[in-house]
């Protein structure tokens, strides 16, 4: 397919994608729900964690993760309201030890860094932010979880990361669908939430070659998408979404 064509085409999904009305149908209508700042950005953080399997089920998730947490995760975060949960099941491998574990990472870095947005910034990068991320999360916890995934440093042979790349789409894009809510990360600085589905149409329209879901593979992507579109590549993410 030439270049030209490609671009018709991603142009064309995005277009049909990416509206209000997709809200509904993902997980990002999680974040969407709250008013907050810190509500939004944990709802997200959260929202994008459990994001695999059938969309439908993920909701379903979603809504029994954010039930548990009222109607501020911020403050339940905080007041350490998550200490009462026991280990229930919330979506696959996700138990309520993997929620107590986020929100006891998410209570440390609110008190060392006073956003989450400012942990990021800290960072020369989104891989290093990432790994930043990680980190501290750890420390809070005092070791390290699967479900936080790791970007492997300088290297280009770690995680995917689909979940905080996917994350930071919901809170740096402004759009039809996505937040906007931090503002001093462009989105040119952001790459692509890589998951079997949206790898499997790139290679199909000869976007990427890379067999492995990897980071090697996003970075791989998200170049080639930046062709087409260097200041929002990740747009595009609704439009591999929605080929075929």
């Amino acid at each position: 397919m030439n270049t030209n064509s490609i671009a018709q085409k991603l142009d064309y999904w995005y277009g049909k994608i990416c509206t209000p009305q997709f809200i509904a149908l993902d997980p990002v209508q999680f974040p969407h729900r709250y008013k907050k700042r810190e509500d939004i950005e944990i709802a997200a953080f959260l929202s994008a964690a459990i994001a695999w399997g059938r969309r439908d089920l993920i909701l379903r998730s979603a809504e029994k993760m954010f039930t548990l947490m009222g109607q501020s995760p911020y403050d339940y975060v905080m007041s350490g309201g998550f200490k009462d949960l026991k280990n229930k099941n919330i979506h696959r491998t996700f138990f309520e030890d993997d929620l107590k574990y986020y929100c006891l990472g998410f209570k440390h870095c609110y008190v060392k860094y006073g956003g989450m947005e400012k942990l990021f910034l800290s960072a020369a990068d989104v891989w290093k932010a990432f790994a930043l991320f990680r980190e501290e999360m750890a420390g809070a916890n005092k070791g390290y979880s699967r479900h936080v995934s790791n970007p492997g440093g300088d290297s280009v042979n770690g995680s995917a990361c689909k979940k905080l790349n996917l994350t930071l789409r919901w809170l740096v894009r402004k759009g039809p669908v996505d937040l906007g809510l931090w503002k001093n990360i462009k989105p040119a600085a952001l790459f692509i939430p890589l998951d079997v589905h949206v790898a499997g149409n790139a290679r199909n329209i000869g976007l990427l070659k890379r067999k492995s879901n990897d980071k090697k593979a996003v970075i791989e992507l998200t170049e080639k998408l930046r062709q087409y579109c260097p200041e929002d590549p990740v747009k595009y993410d609704y439009s591999l979404f929605g080929l075929n």
